[in-house]
Protein backbone atom coordinates (compact mmCIF):
# COMPACT_ATOMS: atom_id res chain seq x y z
CA UNK A 1 0.00 0.00 0.00
CA UNK A 2 2.55 2.19 1.03
CA UNK A 3 4.51 1.61 -2.11
CA UNK A 4 1.41 2.03 -4.62
CA UNK A 5 0.60 5.81 -2.75
CA UNK A 6 4.46 6.50 -4.00
CA UNK A 7 4.00 5.70 -7.24
CA UNK A 8 0.93 7.55 -7.57
CA UNK A 9 2.85 10.81 -6.48
CA UNK A 10 5.41 10.30 -8.73
CA UNK A 11 3.11 9.60 -11.44
CA UNK A 12 1.46 13.15 -10.85
CA UNK A 13 4.38 15.02 -10.24
CA UNK A 14 5.57 14.03 -13.45
CA UNK A 15 1.96 14.83 -15.14
CA UNK A 16 2.54 18.93 -13.46
CA UNK A 17 6.02 18.84 -14.87
CA UNK A 18 5.08 17.78 -18.36
CA UNK A 19 2.18 20.46 -18.33
CA UNK A 20 4.35 23.24 -17.51
CA UNK A 21 6.96 21.84 -20.39
CA UNK A 22 4.18 21.69 -23.16
CA UNK A 23 2.46 24.81 -21.89
CA UNK A 24 6.35 26.75 -22.01
CA UNK A 25 6.53 24.93 -25.58
CA UNK A 26 3.57 26.11 -27.18
CA UNK A 27 3.95 29.93 -26.09
CA UNK A 28 7.70 29.85 -27.77
CA UNK A 29 6.09 28.22 -30.77
CA UNK A 30 3.25 31.18 -31.27
CA UNK A 31 5.93 33.66 -30.25
CA UNK A 32 8.02 32.40 -33.44
CA UNK A 33 4.71 33.96 -35.87
CA UNK A 34 3.92 36.57 -34.08
CA UNK A 35 7.76 38.34 -34.24
CA UNK A 36 9.46 38.78 -37.50
CA UNK A 37 13.16 37.17 -37.15
CA UNK A 38 15.57 39.90 -38.58
CA UNK A 39 19.17 38.21 -38.59
CA UNK A 40 20.99 40.95 -40.01
CA UNK A 41 20.36 43.24 -36.81
CA UNK A 42 23.87 41.36 -35.95
CA UNK A 43 25.40 42.85 -38.57
CA UNK A 44 25.13 46.50 -36.32
CA UNK A 45 27.68 44.82 -33.70
CA UNK A 46 25.12 45.84 -30.90
CA UNK A 47 23.28 42.99 -28.78
CA UNK A 48 19.94 44.36 -28.06
CA UNK A 49 17.29 42.05 -25.99
CA UNK A 50 14.24 44.02 -25.09
CA UNK A 51 11.42 42.66 -23.50
CA UNK A 52 8.78 41.25 -25.22
CA UNK A 53 5.36 43.26 -26.22
CA UNK A 54 3.51 40.18 -25.71
CA UNK A 55 2.37 39.92 -21.57
CA UNK A 56 1.42 35.97 -21.95
CA UNK A 57 4.77 35.43 -23.17
CA UNK A 58 7.51 35.37 -19.80
CA UNK A 59 10.86 35.46 -22.27
CA UNK A 60 12.42 38.34 -24.01
CA UNK A 61 12.54 38.52 -27.97
CA UNK A 62 13.40 40.06 -30.79
CA UNK A 63 11.23 43.19 -30.93
CA UNK A 64 9.79 44.25 -34.37
CA UNK A 65 11.68 47.59 -33.95
CA UNK A 66 14.88 46.60 -33.64
CA UNK A 67 15.99 48.70 -36.42
CA UNK A 68 15.16 51.91 -35.16
CA UNK A 69 17.41 51.07 -31.73
CA UNK A 70 20.25 49.67 -33.38
CA UNK A 71 19.94 52.70 -36.03
CA UNK A 72 20.72 56.48 -34.38
CA UNK A 73 17.84 58.90 -34.89
CA UNK A 74 20.81 61.42 -36.40
CA UNK A 75 21.62 58.73 -39.21
CA UNK A 76 18.00 58.23 -40.09
CA UNK A 77 16.92 62.15 -40.32
CA UNK A 78 20.29 62.51 -42.26
CA UNK A 79 18.84 59.18 -45.34
CA UNK A 80 15.24 61.06 -45.29
CA UNK A 81 16.63 64.43 -45.84
CA UNK A 82 18.74 62.88 -49.19
CA UNK A 83 15.01 61.46 -50.38
CA UNK A 84 12.86 63.46 -52.72
CA UNK A 85 9.75 64.54 -51.18
CA UNK A 86 7.54 61.80 -52.87
CA UNK A 87 9.92 59.01 -51.70
CA UNK A 88 9.33 60.20 -48.12
CA UNK A 89 5.73 60.13 -48.80
CA UNK A 90 5.99 55.91 -49.42
CA UNK A 91 8.77 56.22 -46.41
CA UNK A 92 6.17 57.34 -44.52
CA UNK A 93 3.95 54.82 -44.54
CA UNK A 94 6.56 52.23 -43.37
CA UNK A 95 6.11 52.41 -39.47
CA UNK A 96 5.29 54.99 -37.00
CA UNK A 97 8.02 55.91 -35.89
CA UNK A 98 9.07 57.30 -39.34
CA UNK A 99 5.75 59.27 -40.00
CA UNK A 100 6.50 60.97 -36.93
CA UNK A 101 9.72 61.85 -38.05
CA UNK A 102 9.25 62.38 -41.92
CA UNK A 103 6.62 64.90 -40.49
CA UNK A 104 9.83 67.32 -39.03
CA UNK A 105 9.30 70.32 -41.09
CA UNK A 106 12.83 70.38 -41.79
CA UNK A 107 12.23 68.30 -45.32
CA UNK A 108 8.99 69.71 -46.17
CA UNK A 109 10.33 73.57 -46.16
CA UNK A 110 13.41 72.73 -48.34
CA UNK A 111 11.32 71.07 -50.61
CA UNK A 112 9.03 74.04 -50.80
CA UNK A 113 11.85 76.11 -51.35
CA UNK A 114 13.31 74.21 -53.99
CA UNK A 115 9.82 74.00 -56.08
CA UNK A 116 8.93 77.26 -55.81
CA UNK A 117 12.92 78.42 -55.95
CA UNK A 118 11.45 81.31 -58.45
CA UNK A 119 9.76 83.63 -56.01
CA UNK A 120 12.27 83.86 -53.65
CA UNK A 121 12.26 83.21 -49.68
CA UNK A 122 10.55 85.76 -48.85
CA UNK A 123 7.70 85.95 -50.63
CA UNK A 124 7.64 82.07 -49.91
CA UNK A 125 7.44 82.81 -46.21
CA UNK A 126 4.93 85.62 -46.60
CA UNK A 127 2.59 83.13 -48.57
CA UNK A 128 2.93 79.99 -46.33
CA UNK A 129 1.97 82.45 -43.55
CA UNK A 130 -0.88 84.01 -45.20
CA UNK A 131 -2.73 80.93 -46.91
CA UNK A 132 -0.91 77.49 -44.99
CA UNK A 133 -0.77 78.98 -41.51
CA UNK A 134 2.72 78.19 -41.11
CA UNK A 135 2.59 74.60 -42.34
CA UNK A 136 5.37 73.94 -44.28
CA UNK A 137 3.78 70.09 -45.41
CA UNK A 138 0.31 71.64 -45.88
CA UNK A 139 1.76 73.94 -48.76
CA UNK A 140 3.31 71.18 -50.55
CA UNK A 141 0.37 69.58 -50.85
CA UNK A 142 -2.20 72.49 -51.89
CA UNK A 143 -0.24 74.56 -53.40
CA UNK A 144 0.06 73.66 -57.51
CA UNK A 145 3.42 73.50 -58.59
CA UNK A 146 5.57 71.62 -61.47
CA UNK A 147 6.39 68.67 -60.89
CA UNK A 148 10.16 67.71 -62.22
CA UNK A 149 10.69 64.07 -61.23
CA UNK A 150 10.08 63.03 -64.44
CA UNK A 151 7.80 64.02 -68.04
CA UNK A 152 4.59 65.92 -68.75
CA UNK A 153 3.04 63.59 -71.90
CA UNK A 154 0.36 64.35 -74.39
CA UNK A 155 -0.24 62.06 -76.51
CA UNK A 156 -2.43 62.92 -79.72
CA UNK A 157 -3.98 60.95 -82.72
CA UNK A 158 -5.40 61.95 -85.29
CA UNK A 159 -7.01 60.24 -88.83
CA UNK A 160 -5.14 60.29 -92.11
CA UNK A 161 -6.72 58.83 -95.49
CA UNK A 162 -3.84 57.21 -97.70
CA UNK A 163 -4.13 56.78 -101.45
CA UNK A 164 -5.94 53.87 -103.05
CA UNK A 165 -4.44 50.74 -104.76
CA UNK A 166 -6.58 50.00 -107.89
CA UNK A 167 -9.88 49.49 -107.06
CA UNK A 168 -9.93 49.18 -103.70
CA UNK A 169 -11.66 51.58 -101.07
CA UNK A 170 -8.79 54.29 -99.78
CA UNK A 171 -7.24 52.98 -96.47
CA UNK A 172 -7.52 55.27 -93.19
CA UNK A 173 -4.34 55.39 -91.08
CA UNK A 174 -4.03 55.90 -87.26
CA UNK A 175 -1.61 58.99 -87.00
CA UNK A 176 -0.32 58.94 -83.07
CA UNK A 177 2.74 61.14 -81.71
CA UNK A 178 3.57 63.24 -78.21
CA UNK A 179 4.27 66.21 -76.77
CA UNK A 180 7.00 66.24 -74.29
CA UNK A 181 7.89 68.65 -71.25
CA UNK A 182 10.24 68.36 -68.83
CA UNK A 183 10.27 71.28 -66.44
CA UNK A 184 13.10 72.09 -63.83
CA UNK A 185 12.74 74.28 -60.64
CA UNK A 186 14.85 76.82 -62.49
CA UNK A 187 12.32 78.32 -64.37
CA UNK A 188 13.80 76.36 -67.72
CA UNK A 189 12.20 73.63 -69.48
CA UNK A 190 12.37 71.06 -72.42
CA UNK A 191 10.00 70.92 -75.04
CA UNK A 192 10.04 67.79 -77.71
CA UNK A 193 7.55 66.60 -80.23
CA UNK A 194 7.83 62.67 -81.37
CA UNK A 195 6.19 60.05 -82.60
CA UNK A 196 8.51 57.97 -80.04
CA UNK A 197 7.27 56.20 -76.61
CA UNK A 198 7.69 57.68 -73.75
CA UNK A 199 10.47 55.36 -72.61
CA UNK A 200 12.97 56.23 -75.36
CA UNK A 201 12.59 60.09 -74.83
CA UNK A 202 13.10 59.70 -71.65
CA UNK A 203 16.69 58.34 -72.41
CA UNK A 204 17.79 61.77 -73.80
CA UNK A 205 15.61 64.10 -72.56
CA UNK A 206 18.01 66.39 -70.72
CA UNK A 207 19.89 69.78 -71.19
CA UNK A 208 22.65 67.70 -73.20
CA UNK A 209 20.47 67.31 -75.75
CA UNK A 210 18.53 70.55 -75.86
CA UNK A 211 22.23 71.97 -76.56
CA UNK A 212 23.03 69.29 -79.30
CA UNK A 213 22.24 70.24 -82.60
CA UNK A 214 21.55 66.31 -83.47
CA UNK A 215 18.33 65.28 -85.42
CA UNK A 216 16.99 64.07 -81.65
CA UNK A 217 17.58 67.49 -80.06
CA UNK A 218 14.93 69.26 -77.40
CA UNK A 219 14.21 72.25 -77.74
CA UNK A 220 14.35 74.52 -74.22
CA UNK A 221 12.44 77.12 -73.30
CA UNK A 222 11.24 79.71 -70.35
CA UNK A 223 8.24 79.24 -67.95
CA UNK A 224 6.42 81.09 -64.83
CA UNK A 225 4.06 79.56 -62.73
CA UNK A 226 1.51 81.81 -61.28
CA UNK A 227 -1.51 79.96 -59.60
CA UNK A 228 -1.84 77.07 -61.16
CA UNK A 229 -1.30 79.00 -64.87
CA UNK A 230 1.55 78.38 -66.71
CA UNK A 231 3.01 80.26 -69.38
CA UNK A 232 5.64 79.18 -71.20
CA UNK A 233 7.87 79.85 -74.86
CA UNK A 234 10.07 78.50 -77.10
CA UNK A 235 12.53 80.13 -79.92
CA UNK A 236 12.93 78.10 -82.89
CA UNK A 237 16.07 79.17 -84.49
CA UNK A 238 16.63 78.98 -88.33
CA UNK A 239 16.54 81.18 -91.80
CA UNK A 240 12.47 82.06 -90.20
CA UNK A 241 13.01 82.27 -86.23
CA UNK A 242 9.78 81.06 -84.76
CA UNK A 243 8.50 81.54 -81.24
CA UNK A 244 6.36 79.02 -79.85
CA UNK A 245 3.88 80.25 -76.74
CA UNK A 246 2.01 77.70 -74.83
CA UNK A 247 -0.38 78.54 -71.98
CA UNK A 248 -1.66 75.35 -69.76
CA UNK A 249 -3.22 75.28 -66.49
CA UNK A 250 -2.06 72.67 -63.73
CA UNK A 251 -4.59 70.24 -61.84
CA UNK A 252 -3.99 66.55 -60.02
CA UNK A 253 -6.41 63.83 -59.88
CA UNK A 254 -6.01 64.02 -56.30
CA UNK A 255 -4.65 66.65 -53.48
CA UNK A 256 -1.04 67.59 -54.27
CA UNK A 257 -0.88 65.34 -57.39
CA UNK A 258 -0.23 68.02 -59.72
CA UNK A 259 0.26 65.00 -62.36
CA UNK A 260 -2.49 66.74 -65.41
CA UNK A 261 -2.03 69.75 -67.27
CA UNK A 262 -4.56 71.10 -69.59
CA UNK A 263 -3.51 72.72 -72.78
CA UNK A 264 -5.21 75.86 -72.67
CA UNK A 265 -3.44 77.45 -76.37
CA UNK A 266 -0.36 76.81 -78.71
CA UNK A 267 0.47 80.01 -80.78
CA UNK A 268 3.08 80.36 -83.22
CA UNK A 269 4.35 83.77 -84.55
CA UNK A 270 7.06 85.11 -85.99
CA UNK A 271 10.66 87.08 -84.51
CA UNK A 272 11.84 90.03 -86.21
CA UNK A 273 16.06 89.94 -86.40
CA UNK A 274 16.46 91.92 -83.53
CA UNK A 275 14.57 89.56 -81.31
CA UNK A 276 15.60 86.04 -82.76
CA UNK A 277 19.79 87.95 -82.43
CA UNK A 278 18.80 88.07 -78.37
CA UNK A 279 19.64 85.19 -75.96
CA UNK A 280 16.63 82.28 -75.83
CA UNK A 281 17.16 82.67 -72.31
CA UNK A 282 15.10 85.88 -72.25
CA UNK A 283 12.65 84.83 -75.23
CA UNK A 284 9.57 84.55 -72.33
CA UNK A 285 10.29 88.53 -71.80
CA UNK A 286 10.36 89.21 -75.69
CA UNK A 287 6.77 87.54 -75.56
CA UNK A 288 5.37 89.43 -72.95
CA UNK A 289 2.12 90.89 -73.35
CA UNK A 290 1.74 89.42 -77.08
CA UNK A 291 -2.16 89.15 -78.44
CA UNK A 292 -2.72 86.06 -79.61
CA UNK A 293 -2.52 87.25 -83.12
CA UNK A 294 0.25 89.27 -82.97
CA UNK A 295 3.53 88.67 -85.13
CA UNK A 296 6.85 90.38 -85.65
CA UNK A 297 7.24 89.09 -88.75
CA UNK A 298 4.99 89.63 -91.50
CA UNK A 299 6.00 86.70 -93.47
CA UNK A 300 5.51 84.39 -90.46
CA UNK A 301 1.68 85.20 -89.53
CA UNK A 302 0.41 83.87 -86.16
CA UNK A 303 -1.07 80.75 -86.31
CA UNK A 304 -3.29 78.94 -83.47
CA UNK A 305 -3.20 75.43 -83.65
CA UNK A 306 -6.63 73.62 -82.77
CA UNK A 307 -5.26 70.23 -83.12
CA UNK A 308 -3.08 68.39 -80.96
CA UNK A 309 -4.57 70.40 -77.37
CA UNK A 310 -4.92 66.90 -75.69
CA UNK A 311 -4.17 67.40 -72.02
CA UNK A 312 -0.54 66.64 -70.53
CA UNK A 313 -0.29 63.65 -68.13
CA UNK A 314 2.58 62.61 -65.86
CA UNK A 315 4.82 60.43 -65.41
CA UNK A 316 8.03 59.78 -63.42
CA UNK A 317 11.23 58.57 -64.30
CA UNK A 318 10.70 55.47 -62.57
CA UNK A 319 8.02 54.19 -64.77
CA UNK A 320 8.64 55.58 -68.05
CA UNK A 321 8.83 51.71 -68.53
CA UNK A 322 5.87 50.10 -67.67
CA UNK A 323 3.74 53.16 -68.64
CA UNK A 324 0.19 52.57 -70.74
CA UNK A 325 1.12 55.51 -72.93
CA UNK A 326 4.09 52.79 -74.68
CA UNK A 327 1.16 51.09 -76.25
CA UNK A 328 1.18 51.04 -79.78
CA UNK A 329 -2.18 52.20 -81.53
CA UNK A 330 -3.33 49.01 -82.57
CA UNK A 331 -3.74 48.26 -78.55
CA UNK A 332 -5.27 52.10 -77.78
CA UNK A 333 -6.46 53.92 -80.33
CA UNK A 334 -7.40 56.68 -78.10
CA UNK A 335 -6.18 57.34 -74.43
CA UNK A 336 -8.13 59.37 -72.25
CA UNK A 337 -6.29 61.24 -69.89
CA UNK A 338 -9.01 61.52 -67.09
Amino acid sequence: MHVLSKLVSLVSDYAIKLAEELESASRLKAAQFLVTQRPWLDLYGVNVRPVTPFRSLSKPFVDTALLHRSLPDELLFEIFSKMSPYTLGRAACVCRKWRYTIRNPVFWRNACLRAWQLNGIVENCKILQLMFHGVWRKMWLLRPRLRTDGLYVSRNTYIRVGLAEGRTTNPVHIVCYYRYMRFYPSGRFLYKNSSQKVKDVAKYMNVRSARSESSDSVFSGQYTLSEDKVEAAILYPGLRPTVLRIRLRLRGTIQGANNRMDLISLVTSGVNDVEASGSDEDILGVVEGWQEDETHNPDIPAVSHKRGLTPFVFVPFDEVEKSVLNLPVEKMDYFVPG
